[in-house]
């Protein structure tokens, strides 16, 4: 029998079939990262997520407010690094993470002459190494396991408490930001005066509560019960209810704030100039150098890793419980931020529990919140730049003050979690030594020292040793 060939298949038979090529190692990895990126930047709701970007801007205007008019900050950089890196976090971990100034560094070049922008800046670029490398050995997460709780609460507290007690001295008192100092007490009448803080506050507190959120779910079980003539009201009410506390608290007052700067001084219009700021590498000296590492990197260090890394972390964990939190990643980004950015002179950035706090308080639950907030300081620094400056000069600080106070008692709040007399001690202890030496750093040596004295006077023998710090850490 003669033999045949066998067919030859037609081209197309061998070329890969579309559900090949998208089962690539390569595709399946970028679709898994673009559909990670797109879950984290959904809106939980758009009014609410709108509203929660506004919880950070209490620390972050009067920061960078004042390092612009003291210093000499480039604010049109600044707005379009944070920017960038407001929409990166909130794409990378989908929550309201934070962009924050390094407020150490920001003090000690408030605090003198002598700590320019080139210092600024190179004490944000080696801060932001430290963690880099902190965060990329693993030290950081060792860290974050031996650190007791009950420590890392009392951080958190006297950070909240500072921002309250920093807001109420924003509402009493005018400040002057170009000199870090209060210039009187605050009239009770007038576009800043006493009576528009009070109704600012009363007004969000109205909107928000105590922030809770299941009041609706608790309307609904109580009138449950109620017959039909008696429902049609109660639904009125519960519609009308759900209605008013819709509303963007903190952003209404945030537009209202704006509303009144050009009410107070109209002729800013004319004082805007469109166009993006030059951005220029900064050039920095060997006693930059110096003086950064000296009077900006040592003090800000410990602020850095025990409130911008550590607490975050815990605190997400808190408000987010099921999702998971890496300390190496937080340090990785938080040194990433800096080590880049600083070099174009924007301000030495970070996260921050404070901040995280105020966002989620006032309604940020995803990505998206920073993400939007993060666009809009993109596209101001891109269309306004540094003249934004002038418009935030005649910002009613009262208003700021309000914003501050909510996010501050937030974060304190989140410390009501100790269940022990002793974890108490510890975490009051600390926070009380952060705030009258107004150093973290200060205070966590005082809580660690009181945590190891009352581990070691309930040690017992053939106990391990571990356990002296462990135990406490889930």
């Amino acid at each position: 029998m003669a033999s045949q060939d066998p067919p030859i298949p037609p081209p197309h038979a061998f070329q890969s079939p579309p559900e090949a090529a998208h089962s690539s190692p390569v595709y399946g990895f970028a679709a898994n990262v673009v559909d990670k990126v797109k879950t984290n930047l959904v809106f939980r709701s758009k009014w609410a997520e709108l509203n929660g970007a506004m919880g950070d801007l209490g620390t972050y205007i009067p920061i960078v407010l004042a390092l612009t008019l003291v210093d000499g900050l480039n604010l049109g950089t600044t707005l379009i690094f944070t920017g960038v890196y407001n929409i990166i976090t909130g794409a990378i971990y989908g929550v309201p993470m934070p962009v924050q100034p390094m407020k150490s560094i920001a003090a000690a070049a408030l605090a003198g002459t002598g700590f320019g922008v080139p210092e600024i800046m190179a004490a944000g670029i080696l801060t932001g190494g430290i963690l880099i490398v902190l965060g990329v050995t693993g030290l950081m997460k060792l860290a974050y396991k031996l650190i007791p709780l009950s420590v890392v609460r009392g951080i958190q507290l006297a950070q909240g408490l500072s921002f309250a007690l920093t807001a109420v001295k924003y509402v009493r008192t005018v400040q002057d930001f170009s000199k870090s100092k209060a210039k009187g007490n605050r009239q009770w009448l007038g576009l800043d005066g006493l009576v528009l803080a009070i109704v600012c506050f009363c007004f969000i507190v109205i909107i928000t509560g105590a922030g809770e959120e299941h009041s609706g779910e608790r309307d609904e079980e109580t009138n449950g019960h109620l017959g039909d003539d008696e429902e049609r009201p109660a639904r009125k009410r519960r519609n009308f209810r759900k209605f008013i506390f819709a509303f963007p608290s903190a952003f209404i007052v945030f537009v209202l704030g704006v509303v009144l700067a050009f009410i107070r001084k109209p002729k800013l219009v004319h004082d805007i100039k469109f166009g993006p700021s030059a951005i220029e590498v900064v050039s920095i000296s060997k006693h930059a150098w110096k003086e950064g590492f000296i009077k900006g990197t040592i003090p800000q260090l410990p602020l850095s890793i025990l409130n911008s890394v550590i607490a975050v972390c815990k605190l997400s964990s808190d408000l987010f419980p099921g999702r998971e939190f890496s300390v190496t990643s937080l340090s990785v980004t938080v040194g990433l931020m800096n080590v880049i950015g600083c070099w174009f002179g924007a301000m030495p950035s970070c996260h921050g529990a404070g901040g995280l706090a105020g966002q989620y308080k006032f309604g940020g639950r995803s990505g998206g919140c920073v993400a939007l907030l993060g666009t809009a300081k993109l596209i101001l620094g891109l269309v306004i730049g540094s003249s934004l400056v002038k418009i935030l000069t005649q910002f009613p600080v009262g208003v700021l003050g309000v914003l501050l106070l909510f996010a501050g008692i937030e974060l304190a709040m989140a410390s009501r979690d100790m269940n022990t007399k002793e974890e108490s001690f510890v975490m009051l202890l600390c926070t009380a030594v952060s705030l009258v030496g107004s150093s973290a750093a200060l205070g966590f040596v005082c809580g660690i020292v009181a945590h190891l004295l009352l581990r070691l006077r309930d040690y017992r023998k053939g106990q391990p040793l571990l356990t002296l710090w462990m135990h406490e850490n889930p």
